[in-house]
């Protein structure tokens, strides 16, 4: 009879302690970060009349005879299970989607406490902490590397309110972009401007051009509507300036040394625009020795009888060249057209022909030199022939390549011009073979540091990372370096891996720190110290700081909170089943003291 009156007793208080636990879930229910905790009962020892027997002979076995003693709580468990994610105004705020704990100190990292709450903030001094001063623990940028090492011990992040990034000079330029090799150009530029330097005979060979006597082939050069003439060996026009009577062939060839300018073999040969310029002007100059031909700076060749001692006219007529052995050139003669015609002596106007192009790319950028001062650096463009193999066979493109700088600064040590050239090849499907310079020196002539190296990188050899040469309109995919102004700190974000990323004005984003993470072997044997936060036992496991969503720990989420875990409807019934449970035993003790009573009436 007393047994059953303290088993009663046992399962009010066990049932009283469930009630505490389920009032604390409850109460808890809007608490950030908060984990529920769960009542599991056992019951006591048990008092035994007869043990158990074994079978034997013809009777089978008993088992124990034996009255249970109560019930006891067993275990208190935390369940930690993930809470619902809350967004917030807040960048600050911070939610783990996963496993692991926000590491927290208040003494500088000699002890830590452990918290899924991350309503942190940055305190006066820059420290980042939480509601209750401890402050957040991870791993700060280095000042003289940049980088963030997660490997080393984990500190206090501190983060200055005044911080201020120094300029960073560019050490490199990457430029991806097509560069279009076929026979349809959008981006194109008229060929450089040719002017014979003295005007009389005998001078057919001085040019005076812009680019220190570059020229360009014909090989490679296209009509006004950016088709190429594609012109093959020995095509060319028929020209005549004395009306037709006189009439002389200029034939193109691609070999130099087959070149002939005076047509002494009766066959005007060019290559370039300076051959066929001077072949002209040579011919010309057997009707008026004071004619002159020109390219003007729209790419136009142009024949000028304007010297006040000319005395002839001339009477320019331009035909195709077409034989058994030549197909006419069609874009070719229609570009020339225009300068048949007559062209009286002093006359002030000329015969031009159409715009003659070369298929040209140009891209610039802004670098930056150790003062932060932005410089602009060009880069043109231009197709200049083909690669050939040992057999002659076209296997490539060619293409120079003219880099610029603003004054007063000087490239490579060249002031005036402020430019230096190079050249770029690409292999027949189009891949990336070679380019020169790799590199460039560049001072700025304004007081920052001389001679900065800034590489250039165009692209991996035989490959397609860079620089390509495709039939296709030229587009530059990315243009980029890696200067920038110093700048002062306007705000900062936060990563899923838990980087803090500080936002400067000058427009760069740099990592200043790295929240770190902690994860238990048993996140149910910490123990819990109030105000959110959790401390290491015996049997949780040592702590396992590193970085976030590596290693087992789960992903941060910035602006946003991790809400209690609390189910609200499961709790108010786990209530109910505790009031019942308790009511319940109530009933045993009352039972029992009734019986009781029975007892002791029976003496009376």
């Amino acid at each position: 009879m007393m047994r059953s009156l303290w088993a009663g007793v046992t399962g009010l208080q066990a049932h009283q302690v469930a009630m505490d636990v389920e009032g604390n879930n409850i109460a808890n229910v809007n608490t950030v970060g908060y984990k529920y905790s769960r009542v599991n009962f056992a019951d006591l020892l048990s008092q035994t009349s007869k043990i158990a027997t074994a079978p034997q002979g013809e009777m089978g076995g008993k088992n124990p005879i034996q009255v249970g003693l109560g019930t006891k709580v067993n275990a208190i468990t935390k369940i930690f299970s993930q809470g619902s994610i809350k967004t917030t105004d807040k960048n600050t705020d911070l939610a783990i989607q996963g496993d692991g704990f926000f590491v927290l100190s208040g003494d500088g990292g000699r002890t830590f406490k452990y918290s899924r709450s991350g309503d942190f903030t940055f305190d006066a001094k820059g420290n980042l902490v939480d509601n209750n001063g401890y402050v957040v623990q991870g791993w700060v940028r280095d000042s003289q590397t940049g980088k963030i090492d997660p490997t080393t011990s984990v500190r206090n992040i501190e983060i200055s309110p005044g911080l201020t990034a120094p300029a960073n000079p560019s050490s490199f330029i990457a430029l991806k972009a097509n560069l279009n090799s076929g026979d349809k150009i959008v981006s194109k530029s008229p060929i450089r401007e040719l002017d014979d330097i003295n005007g009389i005979a005998g001078a057919d060979n001085q040019i005076n051009t812009k680019d220190d006597e570059k020229i360009d082939d014909f090989e490679v050069l296209f009509n006004e509507k950016g088709e190429a003439f594609n012109l093959q060996e020995g095509q060319g026009i028929n020209v005549s300036f004395d009306g037709g009577q006189t009439t002389k062939e200029f034939r193109y060839t691609n070999d130099s040394a087959k070149v002939d300018t005076t047509g002494a073999s009766g066959v005007y040969r060019f290559k370039t625009t300076e051959d066929l310029r001077a072949a002209l002007q040579n011919l010309a100059r057997q009707t008026e020795n004071t004619v002159k031909v020109v390219v003007n700076d729209r790419g136009k060749y142009e024949i000028q009888n304007s010297d006040p001692n000319s005395a002839n006219d001339l009477n320019i007529v331009i035909s195709s060249i077409e034989d058994n052995n030549t197909v006419e050139n069609i874009r070719f003669t229609e570009a020339f057209k225009s300068l048949s015609g007559e062209l009286p002596a002093k006359s002030t106007v000329s015969r031009v022909s159409q715009i003659i192009n070369a298929a040209t790319y140009a891209s610039s950028i802004d670098i930056y030199d150790s003062l932060g001062t932005k410089h602009t650096v060009r880069f043109e463009f231009r197709k200049a022939g083909y690669k050939r193999d040992q057999n002659g066979t076209k296997v490539g493109t060619v293409w120079d390549m003219k880099i610029s700088v603003p004054e007063p600064g000087d490239i490579n040590g060249k002031i005036v011009p402020n430019e230096i050239d190079g050249q770029i090849t690409f292999n027949k499907d189009g891949s990336l073979s070679s380019y020169t310079p790799s590199s460039i020196t560049y001072t700025a002539n304004n007081g920052s540091a001389p001679n900065q190296i800034i590489d250039l990188k165009f692209g991996s050899a035989n490959d397609f990372d860079g620089l390509t040469s495709f039939d296709a309109r030229s587009n530059t995919a990315s243009i980029t370096q890696d200067g920038y102004q110093s700048g002062d700190l306007i705000g900062i974000s936060i990563d899923e891996s838990g980087t803090v990323i500080g936002n400067f004005s000058n427009g760069r984003n740099m990592s200043l720190a790295k929240v770190a993470m902690a994860r238990f072997t048993n996140n149910s044997g910490l123990q819990s110290e109030g105000n959110s936060l959790f401390s290491e036992t015996a049997n949780s496991g040592a702590a396992l700081i590193g970085e976030a969503a590596i290693g087992g720990r789960g992903f941060i989420q910035s602006s946003a909170l991790e809400m209690s875990n609390v189910d609200l409807s499961r709790s108010l019934t786990q209530l109910i089943v505790v009031q019942r449970g308790f009511q319940a035993n109530s009933k045993t003790i009352t039972t029992s003291d009734q019986m009781l009573n029975t007892l002791l009436q029976l003496k009376q």
